[in-house]
């Protein structure tokens, strides 16, 4: 699924984020920016270990924020490190959508064109996933529509069709709500 949004791509596609063809891939991350498991996990044991080290000496993000190191081993040139919130943490939904216009910002700031992003905050750290895919398309629509971006494609690469199917019918509920607002 895509959709043009003030001339910028946003695209949904299920699948293995490791494996997406974009100048940076967002992993989900912990502050302490130690490639655990899932996302993490993934981009460790297909990147190498020189992600790990790069995090080693950055040490720290803290939630709602974003960092970025090389791609290592990836197709990516970059792996850019957003830490979300946990599920039910005061503000979160403030959180989540900070941590997504992060990376996003985190992009612009090393002039690349597209950046590939996971359902943040949804796997261990427990954040619903409708909850999130509202709150991240929002954030990216938004960050989309303004005029100093360099970014041309944001992809939301989503792990399983129940995934995708969410995170698609959120954004076609944010795209009715957009076009009936320009009427």
């Amino acid at each position: 699924m895509e959709t043009l949004i003030n001339g910028r791509t946003l695209a949904l596609v299920e699948g293995d984020i490791t494996e997406q063809d974009t100048d940076a891939i967002v992993n989900a991350a912990n502050e302490h920016l130690q490639l655990g498991g899932g996302v993490a996990g993934a981009i460790r044991r297909k990147g190498g270990s020189a992600i790990q080290a790069e995090c080693d000496e950055i040490g720290y993000c803290p939630v709602g924020q974003a960092v970025s190191t090389t791609g290592g081993n990836l197709k990516a040139r970059y792996v850019i490190h957003a830490v979300g919130p946990r599920g039910g943490e005061p503000e979160a939904d403030v959180k989540l959508a900070s941590a997504v216009r992060s990376a996003l910002g985190e992009a612009d700031r090393l002039g690349l064109r597209s950046i590939a992003l996971p359902a943040i905050s949804t796997g261990i750290f427990g954040y619903p996933m409708e909850e999130a895919a509202g709150i991240m398309l929002a954030a990216a629509l938004a960050y989309l529509q303004q005029e100093e971006t360099g970014l041309e494609r944001v992809v939301f690469c989503l792990y399983g069709e129940e995934a995708y199917n969410i995170f698609a019918t959120e954004l076609a509920r944010l795209l009715d709500e957009l076009s009936k607002i320009e009427k």
